[in-house]
């Protein structure tokens, strides 16, 4: 294992890793890393899927390793652990900011309270900015959003469901 790599390095490193589903999004821009372990033997990785029967995230493990071992970093153990459960809270205002960019409309800050009284909606169409949408489906591309259609521009657009 190389030694000169600093916890910070990995974390510059991991932020270079894409989501496969929503590649505008960074693995740290979802928050599912939760730890980065350094010892003599290995570099160990923990995270936390969206969702625990997420698809992306064989794809995003494989990713870690290559982007790691690219840089001289091996070896490489990633851990998922589904508890605590991932929650849209660990996202980063970066990363809310990149999905509003991409056209699909964040969680809101209190998304999770919005969800518990039966509000989860976007709080305005990424496209044109009206909060007058409506829902069409609960799934949207992804099992991770919804789709809406906002009723002033009339563009379809998904929204990344809190949990």
């Amino acid at each position: 294992m190389t030694t000169q790599h600093t916890i910070q390095d990995i974390y510059t490193i991991l932020d270079q890793v894409c989501d496969p589903e929503i590649p505008v999004l960074t693995i740290l821009d979802l928050g599912i890393v939760r730890d980065v372990r350094m010892n003599e033997n290995e570099t160990e990785i923990i995270i936390t899927p969206t969702y625990s029967g997420c698809p992306a995230m064989n794809v995003i493990e494989a990713e870690i390793h290559s982007a790691l071992e690219d840089a001289g970093i091996w070896p490489v153990k990633v851990t998922t652990v589904l508890s605590p459960a991932w929650t849209t809270e660990w996202m980063t205002e970066n990363g809310r900011a990149k999905l509003l960019q991409y056209g699909i409309a964040p969680p809101a800050e209190n998304a999770r309270l919005d969800a518990m009284l039966g509000m989860d909606s976007p709080k305005a169409c990424p496209n044109c900015g009206s909060s007058h949408t409506e829902i069409i489906s609960q799934f949207g591309s992804t099992a991770c959003k919804a789709l809406y259609k906002c009723l002033d521009c009339q563009e379809p657009f998904d929204y990344f469901k809190c949990h």
